[in-house]
């Protein structure tokens, strides 16, 4: 049976407003008040003052949950500073689920084509799963990239594709473990391979097992795979 989790609706929001420092804080008063949640707010881009404009205003696009979208829409709509909105697409309906891989060149290519191609499967079912990657060399860089995926929107899981890796890696591997996300490695020298989920020696089933992971289509149970080197 599919795995679904029961989340309310998202409902999503391009807002022109005012530029100002108190413009975004009263943004968020204004969704809370209304009885929604904001779940992302991020600053799309900047416009400069034109010709009769009051001065500069910037586009933000929410995310909010819990709350009717008409609610939503009358209650930013009558927010002073509120020059224009208009509703758009969640970014979990469109891009959905991401699976970040990150490591060496020739590991992570690999890696992506087994997502990928896994990734089409089950989204042809009706799933949405991105992959998103970056080649990295060196320990500093890629413990910060390992650190980091705790702060990226959407992301579910990570695999890290390399032939060797160790030191502060494998620290940052624990610390993003801890806040909720998997990680999956491939079989290499170095400590990685204790502070991981799973280690697999072949990339491109890497990439296969992460999609399967996360995959609400699939009947592939991380946690029972926990510890095992395949």
């Amino acid at each position: 049976m599919p795995r679904r989790s029961a989340v309310p609706p998202t409902v999503a929001l391009r807002v022109v407003l005012d530029d100002t420092p108190g413009a975004v804080p009263a943004l968020a008063n204004c969704v809370g008040r209304a009885g929604g949640t904001l779940r992302t707010l991020s600053t799309v881009r900047r416009l400069a003052a034109g010709d009769g404009a009051a001065g500069p205003a910037a586009e933000v696009e929410i995310e909010v949950e819990g709350i009717e979208q008409a609610v939503l829409v009358d209650a930013i709509a009558g927010l002073a500073g509120v020059r224009e909105t208009h509703l758009t697409r969640a970014l979990e309906r469109v891009f959905g689920k991401r699976i970040i891989v990150v490591g060496g060149g020739a590991q992570v290519a690999q890696v992506a084509l087994g997502a990928v191609s896994e990734a089409d499967r089950h989204n042809l079912r009706g799933e949405r799963i991105s992959v998103d990657t970056i080649a990295l060399v060196g320990e500093e860089p890629i413990a910060a990239a390992v650190r980091a995926v705790a702060d990226l929107p959407r992301a579910h899981l990570l695999v890290l594709a390399g032939s060797i890796m160790g030191g502060d890696i494998s620290v940052a591997a624990r610390e993003l473990r801890a806040t909720g996300i998997p990680i999956i490695a491939l079989n290499m020298a170095g400590s990685i391979t204790d502070a991981v989920d799973l280690v697999v020696s072949d990339p491109v089933q890497a990439g296969t097992m992460a999609v399967m992971a996360v995959a609400d289509t699939a009947t592939f149970d991380l946690a029972r795979q926990r510890g095992r080197r395949y």
